[in-house]
């Protein structure tokens, strides 16, 4: 297995479509790849390619989702930059809030960059071919960043749950070091799930035809490809690595809201129920998002994943999401607007 795991590792940086990959993440398998002793040579593994098939089932609806995809990239690109220099100029803004918010936005920008480039170019009409290298690659990086995005949600709402259970003791409870430390453990939570997951699929061959009705290489998807011999334990081991990255920042998220809803049950004043209301709405709303469509495309036996089906729910969490987030955090978002306006201003002033 370690043998195989090297040769994933090798994949990675020995191919072209590589460079969707965020750099962070190609250094963070780089820096394995050194430490493991494997030089990135070519091997036999290589000339496998991998046919996916996109939306080509699908050649009236093509424009439209090309349109679309484009669309919600680009205010994916704009709206986060914008939330993330908005935070770092106003003062107002350094808040342990707005300092998670700002790594959601550089993962949502990283998670979607991984996966657009290649679905547009497959939404122009042709069947996209892939090699073994580039299709594992865009694995680990959609994975180590998809699974960041899920520990740093549990993160946002332990935070929101600190605000409103602990108004007065928040400013001690959510100290700097505390906050980059809790960021950095979501960075890091991603990269060894992702490690873990792409380690355990090098592991096993994958059977040919090597055809996938989607447009991403996911990975309920490429477990349907793997071969049969000890094809039951590497899946049960796959499947127990989702349930944690999945679960347990399901669990720490409820706890989080269950405290919230009590102490908000406690509170006698209007202005509170709103002020906990807009503190957490926007949060909310955007785990359910997230969470309800990975959660039926990671959480379901292998064999019962339906590729056909499957890639519009990936399209939702993987293209749309990440663009309607900044929308979801700031349209109601009264400090972020007054930022804005006060950045405006400053511009327009000679």
């Amino acid at each position: 297995m370690a043998s195989n795991s090297q040769e994933f590792l090798a994949f990675a940086f020995q191919c072209k479509a590589c460079t969707t990959v965020p750099s962070s993440i190609k250094h963070f398998c780089l820096v394995l790849l050194n430490l493991l002793g494997v030089s990135p040579q070519a091997n036999h593994s290589s000339a496998e390619r991998f046919l996916l098939l996109g939306f080509t089932d699908w050649p009236s609806l093509q424009p439209v989702l090309f349109a679309l995809v484009l669309l919600c990239y680009l205010l994916t690109l704009t709206g986060n930059a914008a939330l993330v220099l908005l935070a770092i100029r106003d003062p107002r803004l350094h808040t342990p809030m707005y300092y998670f918010l700002c790594h959601l936005a550089l993962v949502d920008v990283g998670f979607t960059t991984s996966v657009v480039p290649p679905l547009l170019a497959s939404l122009r009409g042709s069947v996209l071919q892939l090699p073994r290298a580039g299709c594992m690659a865009q694995l680990c990086s959609s994975l180590a960043l998809g699974s960041a995005e899920c520990v740093l949600l549990a993160v946002m709402a332990l935070d929101r749950a600190a605000a409103v259970c602990n108004p007065l003791r928040y400013a001690s409870l959510a100290s700097p070091l505390l906050c980059r430390t809790l960021a950095g453990a979501s960075w890091l939570g991603g990269l060894a799930n992702s490690a873990a997951q792409t380690a355990l699929l090098a592991a096993r061959p994958l059977c040919a035809p090597r055809c996938l009705d989607h447009f991403i290489c996911e990975l309920p998807a490429l477990l349907q490809l793997a071969c049969r011999g000890g094809r039951s334990a590497t899946e049960r081991q796959m499947f127990a690595a989702r349930v944690v990255i999945l679960l347990v920042p399901s669990a720490v998220i409820l706890a989080s809201y269950i405290a919230v809803g009590r102490a908000v049950w406690g509170m006698h004043s209007s202005s509170g129920w709103r002020k906990a209301a807009s503190t957490c709405g926007s949060h909310l709303t955007a785990v359910c998002l997230f969470y309800g469509s990975a959660t039926y495309t990671y959480l379901q036996p292998t064999h019962s994943y339906n590729q056909g089906r499957g890639k519009f729910i990936s399209l939702f969490y993987t293209v749309v999401t990440p663009a309607l987030n900044p929308l979801i955090y700031t349209l109601r978002n009264k400090e972020v607007k007054g930022a804005a306006l006060r950045l405006l201003r400053s511009l327009g002033r000679p």
